[in-house]
């Protein structure tokens, strides 16, 4: 977890009980000595990745224990210094809490120290004071039971439902014991811990066998797994904390993301923060292993069936409503109770569900992940130096944030220069190698550059805005620079202020499109260098501007808060606006998902990289999605594959590249791999989809710009089938290098589109038309290597193997063959032999 609750205000507390308690829902927690206040916060942040904190004055002394009911999530108990226990209807934190309490008791036995639910009888709770202990149907107004016996030591009872043996665990001396309910005369195990004389808290989870133990005011976390047999505790991880803890509590099993294989959610409660911390297995997939059936909502029994003497466990509850629970959008209806059929629990007295078959197990399992992207493996590597173009010297590394950096086609790289009079280099892709150390040929605009890029229809002209607000037109000589440019094509003036960005229209030859800080929009043509459109309406700086897939539309994100939507055929004025990002670094736009949707990378009102989503028909809605990132004080600027929807992105100085898969409905995000760079780049610039190898699955070929170096990247889909042509990957896709018609076609009415080609090779067959292969069982059985063999058979194997090594026992002999000697003699020779023998051996003797 990245984030911490804020907005916590702990005081000095002086208790037996705990200080923070959770539900699958809301986190309670102490906050002020006076007054008896407890904080409320929930489990999981708002849509916008913001905890929301409130107060509850629940007593007029010391809260010194809390406890939220197993069975309803919005039901909290509290118990007092003022010798007082209250169960709160408590509801969402951003909702207006009510100011009393449903119910009220006294036990009129001193200081209270602890309350807890009982786990399976609804409406039963225990209540400790340094007195002793009581039992209470919280429906009367009297204790079922109490046992005046003084609390001396801090315990906590291990309840397992799947073992024979019952055990409690018991703290002392900075030591944890683990004992036999039914032979207390001596522990089973122990381990000592290596703190100071602070109060031990110890939490189990009885579901994965975890045991975390903490110290009041240490910064270290111990996590154990108990065992019912030897090894009876052991040792798991041992976690340093930057803050001191104050008190802790387990989410429930029901709320933990399953997704990402997480067995254990920790709620460390620290001075000013909450800390949420996360025990992941490291699984790729979801395991069924890790999660056995948890118990679920629904109480096993009453106070009054409890009270006569019955013993029932609470109903385990699916999957399925675990992944219900998990998300921060569930209701507290939607997790209230197992979903079970009357006749799954017929029969049944021990009150558990059957295992689900192997195919419910499997569409559970699909429930809970929810759609999965065929891109989330995806892997960049950068090519062989062989292809990199090195010895790279006096690069412009302050370019300004609404520029890219560098811009790339698929023949040549144009890159800035930290040299007066705003140089650009032009290097050819199809020459790498190191670069000489002197002065290479240079485009020389005489002011600085703010913005420059291809023109995507000519890989010899490249455009460049200056500071001067003039934009100057270059023409590339074919095979490369061989001398310095310094008389552009063609100006263009009519900006009064300097330039932010500049982009071509994609489908009309020679539209270009500038913002700049006149705050105006202008479209140009360039085959004209005339003017032909000025776009209003920004209020503040214009972050970044894109055109629609059809080249229809412009969209605009500003400094002022909003993203506007243009059609410059029609109107100078924006025709649709909505809020955009909150943050004031920095922003980018691009279309996705066909031109429906508009995606935004850029920051929130606390300076984290953010996504955003908008739905390009409602602006005015707001977002419908957003992804935090990370922080940064770059702008993470994005590429956008139509064919795959294909997201990838990166910042300048940043060495991690994000990927994702963009849906056009929920969760709109699907997180892929990331790619990592050893050291820090300025940026990524992407070619077309010609340069990709489909015979490797490269769905994506970039120009990476290092400090000193030009790479090229590829980002491959990892598939075991690679001799057929991954048609699902690769449909067909747009020519967008070539014009569909002139910029005086658009400006009169006119609309284009790319027609499209194949990137299946001649000689691959797609793998949707591949024939089906009979599934061939890789191992042998379980039972093959299970079954139990005699000493007998073993030796049996093991001397047929040595004579199957050396040789069969049946084969003769090679002196048997020699010939030369008559039989006669042989045994005659034979005899001899025998008979001098034993003298042979008295002679030598």
């Amino acid at each position: 977890f990245n984030r911490f609750i804020t907005s916590i205000f702990r005081g000095s507390f002086s208790s037996q009980g705990k200080h923070i308690t959770s539900s699958c829902s809301l986190v309670a927690f102490n906050t002020d000595q006076a007054g008896g206040m407890v904080g409320l916060t929930s489990v999981n942040p708002a849509s916008d990745g913001k905890w929301t904190v409130t107060q509850i004055s629940c007593h007029a002394d010391l809260v010194t224990d809390l406890d939220f009911s197993p069975f309803d999530d919005y039901l909290l108990a509290t118990c007092s210094a003022d010798e007082t226990v209250k169960l709160w209807r408590v509801c969402d934190p951003a909702q207006d809490q009510c100011s009393d309490a449903e119910v009220t008791l006294s036990p009129a036995d001193g200081r209270l120290e602890l309350v807890l639910f009982h786990p399976a009888a609804s409406e039963l709770l225990a209540v400790a004071s340094v007195r002793g202990l009581q039992v209470w149907d919280v429906t009367r107004d009297t204790a079922l039971t109490g046992k005046h016996t003084p609390v001396c030591a801090r315990f906590s009872l291990v309840f397992s439902y799947f073992t024979l043996m019952h055990l409690c665990l018991q703290m002392r001396q900075q030591e944890v014991r683990l004992w036999d309910s039914r032979k207390l005369s001596s522990s089973l195990s122990s381990l000592s811990l290596a703190t100071s004389n602070a109060t031990l808290m110890p939490l189990f989870d009885p579901d994965s066998g975890l045991l975390t133990v903490s110290g009041n005011g240490e910064s270290v976390i111990d996590c154990f797994e108990v065992n019912s047999s030897e090894p009876f505790l052991s040792q798991v991880s041992h976690c340093l904390t930057d803050l001191s803890t104050r008190g802790t509590a387990l989410v429930p099993k029901l709320a933990l993301d399953v997704s990402c294989c997480e067995v254990l959610r920790l709620l460390q409660l620290t001075d000013n923060f909450i800390v949420p911390i996360s025990y992941q297995v490291p699984r790729k997939d979801f395991h069924a292993d890790l999660y056995p059936d948890t118990v679920g909502h629904t109480p096993a029994m009453t106070a009054e069936d409890w009270w006569k003497g019955e013993n029932k466990q609470v109903l385990s509850s699916q999957r399925s409503e675990a992944s219900t629970s998990s998300s921060p959008l569930s209701t507290p209806s939607s997790s209230a109770a197992p979903s079970r059929s009357p006749s799954s629990t017929s029969g049944l007295s021990s009150g558990f569900l059957p295992s689900p078959s192997p195919s419910q197990s499997s569409r559970a399992i699909q429930n809970m992940l929810g759609p999965s992207s065929k891109f989330r493996h995806i892997q960049g590597a950068v090519l062989h130096r062989d292809t990199h173009i090195t010895n790279l010297r006096g690069l412009h590394l302050t370019t300004p944030g609404e520029c890219d950096g560098f811009c790339a086609n698929g023949q040549r790289v144009a890159v800035p220069l930290a040299i007066a009079g705003g140089q650009i280099a032009v290097f050819e892709l199809s020459q790498p190698g190191k670069l000489p150390d002197t002065a290479l040929p240079t485009i020389q605009n005489s002011v600085n550059v703010a913005d420059f890029c291809w023109d995507p229809f000519d890989t010899h002209k490249l455009v460049v805005a200056g500071d001067d607000a003039k934009i100057r037109v270059w023409q590339i000589p074919k095979g490369g620079l061989t001398e310095t440019l310094t008389e552009p094509e063609c100006v263009l003036r009519g900006h009064t202020e300097k330039i932010y960005s500049i982009k071509f229209q994609p489908h009309a030859s020679g539209l270009l499109a500038s913002s700049s800080y006149d705050l105006t929009v202008r479209l140009w043509n360039l085959g004209t260098g005339e003017e032909v459109k000025r776009l209003s309406g920004h209020q503040d700086q214009i972050f970044g501007i894109a055109w629609s897939p059809d080249g229809k539309l412009l969209a605009t994100v500003c400094k002022d808060g909003k993203v506007r939507l243009y059609d410059p055929r029609k109107s100078t004025l924006p025709i649709q606006e909505g809020p955009g990002p909150e943050g004031h670094r920095g922003a980018r736009v691009v279309w996705v998902c066909d031109g429906k949707y508009l995606l935004v990378s850029g920051f929130d009102s606390r300076s984290e990289r953010q996504l955003y989503l908008f739905s390009a028909e409602s602006l005015a809605s707001g977002s419908v999605a957003s992804v935090p990132a990370d922080v940064s004080p770059s702008t993470l600027i994005p590429f956008y594959d139509p064919d795959t929807s294909v997201l990838i992105l990166t910042g300048k100085g940043d060495t991690r590249v994000y990927t994702y898969e963009i849906l056009p409905e929920a969760p709109y995000f699907m997180e892929c791999s990331s790619f990592h760079s050893s050291e820090p780049h300025k940026g990524l610039c992407f070619l077309p989809k010609t340069e990709c190898d489909v015979r490797d699955v490269e769905v994506a070929r970039a120009i990476r710009l290092g400090k000193s170096t030009i790479e090229p990247v590829a980002f491959r889909v990892p598939r075991v089938k690679k001799e057929f042509f991954q048609d699902d990957v690769f449909p067909e896709t747009a020519v967008w290098w070539e014009a569909s018609l002139t910029a005086a076609a658009w400006l009169s009415g006119s609309n284009g589109q790319h027609r499209k080609i194949s990137l299946q090779p001649k000689d691959m067959m797609p793998v949707s038309e591949a024939p089906k292969e009979v599934p061939v069982r890789k191992y042998l059985p379980s039972s093959v290597y299970l079954e139990e063999k005699t000493d007998e058979q073993k030796k049996e194997e093991l001397l047929s193997a040595m004579v199957a090594k050396l040789g069969n026992r049946e084969d003769p002999l090679p002196q048997a063959s020699c010939e030369g000697v008559d039989e006669d003699e042989w045994v005659s020779e034979e005899l001899t032999t025998h008979t001098h023998t034993p003298q042979m051996i008295h002679d030598t003797l």
